[in-house]
């Protein structure tokens, strides 16, 4: 039985996470491709993240993981938003360690090695506005929700009552403080709010 040559792999596949595809690819020299990438998991030197998705083991990574490309990849399509996105942008002052995003298709949520990853439902006319690409790093291309997306979802998917006071709730619930909320574009929100037509966002707008 021919031993798979690690060093021989991480040259073949340059970055950290991959799909199945490359990695079959990387192991065509083989026969048995399925059983190899078997023996792959079973030594540590690749770990699955869900069926069809991979990385590197910690001890043969060369850079660390990136997690927000993991988000992108395991349930699609996806742009990561809520809490994450408002931690990203820098507007809440917590680390958020599940990565949340915001899906066209039904609820999900992903229990993985790396972490966890949850997906939330959002109507198909809201969904694709206020998509940015963000770089993680010069190698990682991100969908990420916009400041402004990250909490238009934020209130939609929470469904507050449209007599709340917003902006005070924005800072109980998610601590948002005044000097991080007026950082928010109205024009961008209004634009928005074509789309998610909330009463909260328009009272978020009145304050700005």
């Amino acid at each position: 039985m021919t031993k798979i040559n690690a060093f021989q792999l991480r040259k073949t596949i340059p970055f950290e996470e991959f799909d199945y595809t490359l990695l079959t690819n990387a192991l065509s020299s083989y026969s048995g491709v399925r059983q190899k990438i078997n023996e792959l998991l079973k030594a540590g030197i690749i770990t699955r993240v869900k069926k069809g998705l991979y990385t590197f083991g910690p001890e043969y990574n060369q850079k660390p993981v990136c997690k927000e490309v993991l988000a992108n990849l395991i349930y699609g399509p996806s742009c990561i938003s809520l809490e994450y996105a408002l931690s990203y942008h820098g507007l809440i002052p917590e680390r958020v360690d599940t990565i949340t995003s915001v899906t066209p298709k039904r609820d999900k949520e992903f229990q993985t090695p790396l972490g966890n990853f949850t997906y939330r439902y959002l109507g198909a006319d809201k969904y694709p506005h206020g998509i940015e690409q963000v770089w993680i790093d010069q190698n990682h291309p991100v969908l990420m929700a916009s400041q402004e997306k990250a909490v238009c979802d934020y209130i939609v998917l929470n469904k507050i009552e449209d007599d709340t006071n917003i902006l005070e709730f924005l800072e109980s619930d998610l601590r948002i403080d005044e000097q991080n909320w007026k950082q928010f574009n109205p024009n961008v929100l209004r634009k928005l709010n074509k789309y998610y037509r909330n009463k909260n966002i328009e009272n978020i707008l009145e304050a700005l």
